[in-house]
């Protein structure tokens, strides 16, 4: 387990660091989740090891620290993961994002583009949440900020789940309502925006159960591969690993 300080109280973002060959990959979870937990089986897979791989988690998630002062927009996520990088000497790594991981993913590459080789973005949340918020999502944004610290975070915990809630459980409430607020809001440029206008290879991995990606025709006339994975659904790495770590592999090996 390594950690650096992010923030000017010094808060400790922690991962996994798996030692192998360089560029480094990095792995960054989506809303209540935790990197170890949902990337590790991939990072084992044979199609992937050998390469250093950090399992991070997000301020404020899983391992590492949750602070209540910290805004938890997509920003100041992206800005935190670029220290820890900068902290572990790292530059150029590639980066693997599923979710709310994948928009910070995103907004890391925009705006410390020295530290991003390639992105592998998995079922991202690149456009604005809708509102009211689609069957089977968190619940969070229906709540004010106080009302879901006063108990508003307990539909949620029913709502998503016991699987989710594993590691959800383990977020700071403060940090899961802040992060999901963020993750409906528009940003101007969208995250979407961001994307289309990135350098470098970029692939969007999504399920081939949600039949065809929204905007997909943009995304390929602006460089980036869309691939659908089939046998699986929001969570492609938990289910179907093999597939996702041959999608993962092959994003990994293009120049």
């Amino acid at each position: 387990m390594r950690h650096a300080p992010v923030t000017p109280n010094g808060d400790l973002i922690r991962w996994v660091d798996i030692p192998g060959a360089e560029p480094a990959r990095l792995y960054l979870h989506g809303l209540g989740a935790s990197s170890p937990a949902y990337f590790a089986a991939a990072a084992a897979h044979p199609v992937l090891t050998g390469h250093r791989s950090l399992l991070l988690d997000l301020l404020g998630f899983g391992l590492s620290d949750r602070p209540a002062d910290f805004p938890y927009t997509r920003e100041a996520h992206a800005d935190a993961v670029a220290a820890a990088l900068t902290d572990a000497g790292l530059a150029g790594v590639d980066v693997v994002g599923h979710s709310m991981g994948g928009a910070i993913a995103v907004v890391l590459a925009a705006r410390h583009p020295h530290l991003v080789s390639r992105l592998v973005l998995v079922d991202a949340g690149i456009d604005p949440a809708p509102a009211p918020q689609t069957p089977g999502s968190t619940g969070i944004t229906g709540f004010t900020e106080e009302e879901f610290l006063a108990g508003g975070w307990r539909p949620t915990r029913e709502r998503v789940g016991p699987a989710w809630w594993s590691t959800m459980r383990l977020a700071g409430r403060t940090a899961l309502y802040r992060s999901a607020v963020d993750r409906a809001r528009a940003t101007s440029p969208t995250v979407r925006e961001l994307l289309l206008g990135l350098p470098g290879p970029r692939t969007f991995l999504y399920p081939a159960a949600d039949g065809e990606l929204p905007g997909a025709e943009g995304l390929v006339a602006s460089g980036v591969t869309v691939r659908a994975v089939p046998d699986c659904g929001h969570n492609i790495m938990l289910d179907n690993p093999d597939g996702f770590a041959r999608e993962v592999a092959r994003a990994l090996a293009t120049d």
